[in-house]
């Protein structure tokens, strides 16, 4: 055998040797270094490291937010209605070791993982109504189910981020006739405001027609005083003035019932000795006294 083969040889030994001695480890990972089997030593710095070749290998696992989409299912509420709901699940390999002795990788992982998460959605979800699920309990609900699914799993070296679903719907077979019940309360609840609105609204009526009434007794009572006043006022001004002249004073009088009466187009039969004729058939005008 020639040099040049065997150094050949050697060259390829060497490549070989220092392929089994070194290993790298990306920033999204972490890695576990075994010999036949057993822990020697976790690597979560990225970088090139080095180990025993042929004797010792390098298990790398995720170190990013690894993500679950279970397969929905149906759950029962507190108040026996069927929800179907398609949780999912965020989590990180945070102990590398305990996981690898637990459950190997990330399949084995959600193996154990998913059934947790279903069993803590079933229990809580049967606390609450559909109602609450579907709404503002929402987010209350699915925190809860996050602590519970986050205390079993540290047991296998998983550290959950958060528990959520998707949606949380009827069953498509139940959905139109819960609709239609929904529907049939919600006309209810609207008769219901709409009876209680007239009923008030009856009552400002009532309230502003009294108010109405009792405004429009005082402007009478008030305008009759007024009037009152008035027509004393002006009998007051009348006895004096008949007290300066009464000839004088029974002249204007007379004037005033002919401007009244003797409109245009008026006809008045009366006997000639009237005695609303008494100043027009005499030419002499009583004239004020003292003139």
């Amino acid at each position: 055998m020639t040099k040049a083969v065997i150094a050949a040889i050697l060259v390829i030994v060497a490549l070989v040797v220092l392929r089994q001695s070194v290993f790298s480890v990306d920033m999204t990972q972490q890695a576990l270094v075994l010999q036949f089997g057993r822990h020697v030593r976790t690597v979560k710095e990225p970088g090139v490291h080095f180990k025993v070749p042929f004797y010792q290998q390098a298990t790398r696992y995720e170190k990013r937010v690894l993500t679950s989409d279970i397969k929905p299912g149906e759950y029962l509420t507190l108040d026996k209605k069927r929800v179907v709901t398609d949780p999912v699940s965020r989590w990180r390999i945070e102990d590398p070791l305990q996981f690898f002795k637990t459950v190997a990788n990330e399949a084995g992982a959600l193996a154990r993982l998913e059934p947790i998460v279903l069993s803590e959605l079933r229990d809580e979800l049967a606390k609450y109504n559909f109602a609450d699920i579907i709404a503002a309990q929402r987010g209350p609900i699915m925190d809860n189910v996050s602590e519970r699914v986050r205390a079993k799993a540290t047991e296998f070296g998983i550290g959950v981020v958060d528990v959520r679903i998707k949606r949380a719907d009827l069953p498509s077979e139940v959905q139109a006739s819960v609709f239609a019940r929904m529907k049939a309360e919600r006309g209810r609840i609207a008769l219901r405001y709409r009876a209680e609105g007239d009923e008030l609204a009856a009552k400002v009526r009532a309230d502003a027609d009294k108010e109405a009434t009792i405004v429009a007794a005082r402007a009478y009572a008030e305008s009759q005083k007024l009037m009152g006043e008035g027509d004393a006022q002006a009998t007051a001004i009348y006895a004096k003035a008949f007290e300066q002249d009464a000839e004088f004073y029974s002249f204007l009088r007379t004037l005033e019932a002919y401007e009244k009466f003797l409109a245009q187009k008026t006809t008045l039969v009366l006997s000639s000795d009237s005695e609303l004729f008494r100043y027009l058939a005499s030419s002499q005008v009583p004239s004020e006294k003292g003139k």
